[in-house]
């Protein structure tokens, strides 16, 4: 899809792939790829034909972090302004996160700051070899902004989040894996290819328990069991009246893959 300036955009056989294209600054976040992605993701959402997100930066670089040379432009600005730049990056990580379809980062070299965020926000994360990755803004005086101190700890544990984020230590690839940062480590070469057969397992699974299910597990982490558990029950039914779950019981009966129609 043109018209885009800093990333690519392809759809192939219902899968999704958004490419960082910014490698003359390691695909560093700024204001413009920042927009970019966060219009990519509304066309991701509505189209009904992709049924899983890939999101990479090639085989080079994932993500450096924010735009510093960006950042120091405002470093005059006044505090009102800075704070409404650090709450226009919050759409696009949470825009990640809430996609009602499945994404996956596929992460090669760097991702670092925002670009770790990125990674963060993503349903999976498949990692090449040669990862690098970090939460440092702490060395440079800041702390991350894009849900880094929630989405970590979430994942990996508050001892693991509190070590990445006070130290801003940086791991490599078999770290983020023992940590359950990162779900598959491949040789850089394989990397797209692993997350293409990752995401093509989604292509044939019913769209709305898909999302529906997403949706049970992000939200479900921010209530109490009992109300998680009542808010499962009221999708389980949900799900019960659709066409799909008649074809899915039907195709089981008669021994046949089902034809799921995301209704």
């Amino acid at each position: 899809m043109s018209g885009y300036q800093s990333l690519i955009y392809e759809v192939k056989e219902g899968i999704a792939v958004v490419t960082l294209n910014r490698p003359d600054v390691m695909n560093a976040l700024n204001e413009e790829l920042s927009a970019e992605l966060r219009s990519i993701l509304m066309v991701v959402e509505q189209d009904i034909e992709v049924r899983a997100l890939i999101l990479t930066g090639g085989a080079k670089c994932f993500c450096s972090g924010a735009d510093i040379k960006e950042s120091l432009s405002m470093k005059d600005a006044p505090p009102m302004i800075k704070q409404q730049r650090v709450e226009r990056s919050r759409p696009l990580f949470d825009g990640i996160a809430n996609l009602s379809k499945p994404t996956i980062a596929a992460i090669s070299g760097a991702a670092m700051g925002a670009g770790c965020e990125m990674a963060l926000a993503c349903d999976f994360r498949i990692a090449s070899e040669n990862l690098k990755i970090a939460l440092s803004e702490i060395k440079i005086g800041i702390v991350p902004a894009g849900g880094g101190t929630q989405r970590l700890p979430r994942l990996v544990g508050i001892a693991k989040a509190k070590e990445m984020i006070l130290l801003g230590k940086t791991l490599n690839a078999q770290e983020a894996l023992q940590i359950g940062l990162v779900n598959i480590v491949v040789p850089v070469e394989e990397l797209m290819k692993e997350a293409q057969a990752f995401a093509s397992q989604f292509i044939n699974l019913a769209p709305l328990t898909l999302s529906l299910a997403k949706k049970l597990i992000n939200k479900g982490m921010e209530m109490s069991l009992k109300d998680a558990i009542d808010y499962e029950t009221q999708c389980a039914t949900l799900l019960g009246t659709t066409e799909d779950r008649l074809e899915g019981m039907k195709a089981f009966s008669e021994k046949r893959k089902p034809v799921f129609k995301g209704r």
